[in-house]
């Protein structure tokens, strides 16, 4: 499946982050740590609020990179949220809400002071909510 999504550039504060995450965790592909960070906000209720994430870091990867085998999963994941949060599914739409996604999910682990290790990111779990569903 092609994506929209070719490069993905991370924000300054974003690489900082992870810096801070590889560190902690030991996970030591971005990647990795970004597919977590995706998944994190995916599993929140609320959209993420759209800002202007600055292109100010070096840190980048390509769709490929960051999805690897579940490349065409995760797409088919951020398509799914975005017709659930009512948003068109043009290319622009799905990086914006990419984008925003990760960055949050980012934030979300950065700030998550359970996670020390990397089996505490394997002790994440998914508590169902009705049709919601959100880790805890």
């Amino acid at each position: 499946m092609r994506s929209p999504i070719e490069r993905i550039k991370i924000s300054k504060k974003g690489k900082d982050q992870l810096i801070r995450l590889k560190r902690i965790t030991k996970i030591e592909n971005w990647n990795v740590l970004c597919r977590w960070a995706f998944c994190r906000s995916i599993a929140e209720e609320n959209k993420p609020t759209p800002y202007p994430i600055p292109n100010d870091s070096n840190l980048e990867m390509t769709w490929q990179v960051f999805g690897g085998d579940m490349g065409d999963i995760l797409l088919l994941v951020l398509k799914q949220r975005c017709h659930q949060d009512g948003l068109e599914l043009d290319d622009g739409t799905l990086k914006e809400q990419f984008l925003l996604h990760l960055h949050r999910g980012i934030g979300y682990l950065v700030g998550d002071m359970s996670l020390k290790h990397i089996e505490d990111f394997v002790n994440l779990n998914v508590i169902n909510q009705g049709s919601n569903s959100a880790f805890r």
